[in-house]
């Protein structure tokens, strides 16, 4: 029996070698914050189709990213490896960094390909463009991208118009750099990017791709990394001003009409019961930005910290048949998603050291989580420091603290730049269950507690003796001529690149 049909029939006990491998549509938010989703209680997001597919699928409680900012954390997403392994450290790449994600890191689509799936990207990259694109996704296992190869606030934005008829973006981003462009594959197609207009551009290519395979009876890949709901906010005429919550909340239900625009195509397309849809969130919220920032719900601070509002997410796992509608408080994280993906289509995984886990258990039978612990690195991690914090369980223990100004603006003292690194021997324990907003350390002169803590540091010390650090991408700097330029010979740059 052939791998594939094994992990049908010994996983699932749905079908016979004869069927259909699964299709997977991976949706990932940007700076959306744990308490942003109706489906999680926020009381004024307007968000139908995540909702529905929270109230039919899978909602998640305890969902980590591995990073509280951008490029980190997708690169672990895609390659069920921690950031470090990979080198995408510290911070983020830019328009025009020398690095990337190393060609020798498997991506999801990688690990698909080999079986024949078709696979595309829409949206935000953020993974590295390099020299002659060199690592743009489809040198990373995909046939298909339409997006922007980095985050869309790299740019100039304060003359783009972000909402309809003419409201000009709201701040100024990076100025120094080029005009945001529109990549299609690995051609610019339209530089600068009309706000307006891309998810309706994202939403029709999907469907596209979606239909294509259908009707060519592959398999797919399907990896949605939104733009939604990072500063700046846009939203086209199909939901400017049609929420509660102003932009933020137009930009958000912008990318729930998406969600329910694909939803709707694998409904039409017949492959609705064969399709695991995922959803989760790459950071918590940039809450800087205050009311246009997102919202972390209860949870201590948010977007560039390790306290639980930068790095547990919202996740929603939704299979009409085979995932049962629930909750489940399992622990389980974006490096999962890889290995997951690899059984539930019977693929070979990379062989090289994984963090992530297989959660079929959790998805098919709302069983328990192979995940026993989940770590916290900082935006900026180093080997002379290492691990910042461990959930093991319930518990989570801070060994360093520090606040980001992605937090501030925050009463908490603890979120701002202004909470300046500080090591904690011992370190602060919480119970998660008890008192996820972390705000009552315990106290640790108990038996119990010590008990709990000697765990921890055996659980720190074993990983901590697994990791290799790769050589930082980030650390290898910037180079203008790399920045993506439809007229590269045109001057004077960075204002002249636009077609």
């Amino acid at each position: 029996m052939g791998s594939s049909c094994f992990a049908f029939f010994g996983i699932l006990l749905l079908c016979t070698c004869s069927a259909s491998p699964p299709n997977f549509v991976l949706l990932f938010a940007d700076d959306l914050g744990f308490g942003d989703l109706g489906c999680y209680g926020h009381p004024s997001s307007l968000t139908p189709n995540l909702d529905r597919l929270a109230a039919e699928g899978l909602r998640f409680t305890d969902f980590y990213s591995t990073c509280p900012v951008c490029s980190p954390s997708r690169a672990s997403l895609l390659t069920g490896r921690y950031q470090t392994r990979s080198g995408i450290y510290p911070g983020v790449l830019y328009p025009g960094s020398i690095g990337g994600l190393p060609l020798n890191e498997t991506t999801i689509a990688e690990v698909l390909r080999p079986l024949g799936y078709a696979t595309a990207v829409i949206g935000k990259w953020h993974l590295g463009l390099g020299h002659n694109g060199m690592f743009l996704p489809t040198k990373q296992g995909f046939d298909h991208f339409l997006g922007i190869p980095y985050s869309h606030d790299m740019g100039p934005c304060k003359n783009l118009t972000c909402f309809p008829p003419d409201i000009k973006c709201y701040g100024l981003c990076d100025i120094s750099n080029v005009v945001v462009p529109l990549m299609e594959n690995e051609v610019i197609k339209q530089q600068p990017v009309n706000f307006l207009d891309l998810e309706r551009s994202y939403s029709d290519f999907a469907a596209n791709f979606i239909t294509t395979s259908v009707e060519k009876k592959q398999p797919f890949f399907l990896y949605y990394p939104s733009h939604h709901t990072h500063y700046p906010q846009y939203a086209g005429i199909g939901a400017a001003g049609q929420s509660l919550r102003g932009p933020f909340g137009d930009s958000l239900l912008e990318f729930d009409n998406t969600v329910g625009h694909l939803m709707a195509t694998l409904e039409r397309t017949g492959v609705i019961n064969n399709t695991l849809v995922f959803f989760t969130s790459d950071n918590g919220p940039e809450l800087m930005r205050m009311s246009r920032g997102g919202n972390a719900g209860p949870l201590k601070c948010g977007k560039g910290t390790t306290y639980e509002g930068g790095m547990r997410e919202p996740a929603i796992a939704y299979w009409p048949g085979i995932i049962k509608p629930g909750v489940t408080h399992e622990m389980a994280s974006t490096l999962d998603i890889l290995p997951t993906l690899a059984r539930l289509a019977g693929a070979e995984l990379p062989q090289v050291m994984l963090d992530g886990v297989d959660m079929t258990d959790i998805l098919v039978k709302q069983g328990k989580s192979k995940r026993e612990a989940m770590i916290f690195y900082p935006v900026d991690p180093s080997e002379k420091y290492g691990l910042f914090a461990v959930r093991l369980g319930k518990y989570k223990a801070h060994f360093y603290t520090q606040g980001a100004f992605h937090s501030s603006t925050t009463p908490d003292k603890d979120c701002p730049e202004t909470a300046v690194f500080k090591a904690h021997d011992p370190p602060l324990i919480f119970d998660l269950e008890a008192d996820p907003c972390e705000h009552y350390a315990l106290p640790v002169d108990t038996p119990d507690i010590q008990s709990v803590l000697q765990q921890v540091k055996t659980v720190k010390e074993q990983f901590e003796s697994s990791m290799v650090f790769g050589e930082s991408q980030v650390a290898k700097g910037t180079d203008p001529n790399l920045e993506p330029c439809c007229n590269p010979e045109c001057s004077p740059k960075p204002s002249c690149c636009q077609c």
